[in-house]
Formats: structure tokens, C-alpha cells, sequence
């Protein structure tokens, strides 16, 4: 059987890395880098650190307006779908990369395997948002990774096809947690043995592309007095060198960095503060409190369960979280066994055999 795999993010390289390596013990995979995160920290990196294959192909898309990027991919997806005659696709999570590759499939009548089906965070106003929805009501087999993004699906009119494998994101953590500890050296680094410091992602087109939430954001940081790390996405590093923002000393500015360096931040770190979703669960599975600086979110049970606090950009709240906020319950298994990958593997070998 031949699986034609659709990545072009951060977050899909982790959950490839995973789930590419079981499909290939069983089945011919042809990987497609769209090329939407193409700077060598977010991209070549994580092939490297995480052994996965080299993409057969890069479509080098780069940067753009929506409209634009989708578009650009769609054209050289079609043509390399309709020389490679791949028997199933396969798209992650929520990007214009997976909306693109499934899409381009279902145009052509190929089947769309979605891996994070069915989460919902109800804000149309976010491009993920739209994206997901869409990408749900066009795919054959759509893996959730929690009962809820289940029921999400539930109540849209999708039932069939749906199979709850668990997290393919925490099967990456339980794999690269301990190569993470004997390969990175980025605490010692950067002198953060203490463990005492808030890491932090700010990434979100919503906070960087809003002066006023940056702002409060930047300023919650600042006056929080903790020693805060952040590694810097280029494009919220652009952003806050246009609004002429300022960090104070308690904030350390270091380059994107790789996902085991990332796992080994996360580990030794006292809070993560992040409007990331992967980072959210990431938090989550290395036992750490999370605020989450956004209206909303679609891991709402990492909320549920005491482990993270959603504060939108409330400088107020943000601040009294970074120095208050510590869960008082113990974790409940919401994302599975760490087997969520066999499962995509043993569903799609049952429906394909």
C-alpha cells in the first residue's frame, strides 16, 4: 500500500516522526514537506534530531497570505498526487498545509486519512479553526486523540470513520524524552540548572498581530521578576521590533530551537506560559502548570483537570498566573497509552486490507 504523507509545520514534524516510523515497517510512504515552516530551526532540525525520513519532496512554499500559500500548494500537490497514484493520504493537525493536502485529495478521489480530528476551540475567526473543520467533513478516517474531540465530531454529523487512537504527540515525548536527556545541553547552556524559570512560547497570529494583547503580554513578563525564557519565533520577533516593545533583563531571547532542546526546556522548567496547542499538552504530559494566553482552547481537558489555566491577554491575569497558579490535583490518562501511532497503523491495515 502506498501512504502519502502531507507535513509542512513544526508540530506535524513531531507527529510524523512518530507515526511515519510505524507505517513504514508495513507500507511505501512518499513524504511531502510543503515547505510553510522553512527556517532551518523549525524545519531542517527536526528531521535531523527526530530521524525522519528526507522528504521525496519540498515545495519550498514559504511564507504568505492564506489564500496564496493554500493555493500555491494545491497546485503542485495535484501534480505530484496524480504521478505518485497514492492509495491513501495522510494530513496532521490544523495547518494550511493540511487543509491543502486534503483538500487536493478529495478532489481526486483519493482517501484522506486526519490525524487530530475533532478538536474545536468554536472561534471561526482563527484560520486552524477553519481549516480543521474543513478538513474533517472531507476525510475517510479521522484519528481524535481524547473522547471529546470525539464527541465534537458527534455532534457535527460525523460518525463514521472516527476511531479515538489517543495522542500521537504524546507518543513522540514517550520516545524522545530520554534521547532528549542524554543529547541536549541547552539548560547547562544557558545556566538554567535551577529550575526556576517560566518558558515561554508567544506565536499566535491573534497576540502578534494585535499591538495592545503583545503589549500586555510583554509587560506581564517583564513585571513578573521571574526569570523567564522565550524562544523567539521570527515572525513575533518581527512584530515586536515593529511596535518598538521592550523586554526587561528577567527575559531571555534565544533562537527557535529543536524539539529535543524544546522537550529538555520543558522538563526542567517551573511553568510554561504559552498560546501554543502542542506546547499546551506538552505541559501537560511533563506534569507542568500551564497558562495558556488565548480567549480559548481545544484542549479543554487539560483545563478540565486542573493542569492549565486559560488568561487570554489579561496582563493582570497572565501575572497573577505566572506567580500564583499551581494545580492541586493529581493527572488523569486523557491522551491514551503512548500506542496511538500502532493504532493509525492497525486501523488503516483493518479498513484497507
Amino acid at each position: 500500500m502506498k501512504i502519502l504523507t502531507v507535513v509542512g509545520a513544526r508540530p506535524q514534524f513531531i507527529k510524523a516522526a512518530a507515526v511515519s516510523n510505524v507505517i513504514r515497517k508495513e507500507h511505501k510512504e512518499i513524504l511531502v514537506h510543503t515547505g510553510q515552516h522553512y527556517d532551518e530551526n523549525m524545519s531542517k532540525v527536526f528531521f535531523e534530531e527526530l530521524q525522519i525520513p528526507k522528504p521525496d519532496y519540498n515545495l519550498e512554499i514559504g511564507s504568505g497570505n492564506h489564500g496564496e500559500q493554500t493555493g500555491r500548494m494545491l497546485i503542485d500537490l495535484e501534480k505530484i498526487y496524480l504521478k505518485e497514484k497514492p492509495d491513501l493520504v495522510l494530513v496532521y493537525g490544523d495547518t494550511n498545509s493540511t487543509l491543502a493536502g486534503a483538500l487536493c485529495a478529495s478532489k481526486l478521489l483519493i482517501p484522506v486519512s486526519h490525524v487530530e480530528a475533532g478538536l474545536r476551540s468554536f472561534n471561526m475567526n482563527m484560520p486552524e479553526e477553519q481549516n480543521r473543520i474543513l478538513t474533517d467533513h472531507i476525510s475517510k478516517l479521522l484519528f481524535v486523540p481524547t473522547a471529546t474531540a470525539q464527541n465534537n465530531l458527534h455532534n457535527e454529523g460525523i460518525t463514521k470513520g472516527v476511531y479515538n487512537v489517543g495522542d500521537v504527540m504524546f507518543d513522540a515525548v514517550i520516545n524522545f524524552k530520554k534521547l532528549a536527556e542524554e543529547k541536549s545541553h541547552i539548560v547547562k547552556e544557558l545556566s538554567l540548572e535551577n529550575k526556576n524559570y517560566i518558558l515561554t512560547t508567544i506565536h499566535r497570529a491573534e497576540n502578534t498581530n494585535d499591538i495592545n494583547r503583545l503589549k500586555n503580554i510583554i509587560e506581564a513578563l517583564n513585571e513578573s521578576n521571574k526569570d523567564v525564557v522565550l524562544p523567539l519565533h521570527p515572525r513575533t520577533k518581527k512584530y515586536i521590533e515593529n511596535y518598538g516593545l521592550k523586554f526587561n533583563k528577567n527575559v531571555k531571547l534565544i533562537n527557535p530551537v529543536g524539539y529535543l532542546d524544546m522537550i529538555s526546556l520543558e522538563m526542567n522548567s517551573e511553568k510554561i506560559v504559552t498560546d501554543s496547542g502542542g506546547v499546551q499538552k506538552e505541559a501537560f504530559f511533563m506534569k507542568k502548570p500551564c497558562i495558556t494566553m488565548r480567549d480559548e482552547t481545544e484542549w479543554v481537558e487539560t483545563v478540565q483537570n486542573g493542569w492549565n489555566v486559560v488568561v487570554g491577554t489579561d496582563k493582570s491575569k497572565i501575572l497573577n498566573s505566572v506567580l500564583n497558579f499551581q494545580p492541586n490535583i493529581s493527572q488523569k490518562s486523557i491522551f491514551g497509552s503512548g500506542k496511538a501511532s500502532y493504532k493509525v497503523l492497525d486501523t488503516i491495515n483493518n479498513i484497507f486490507k
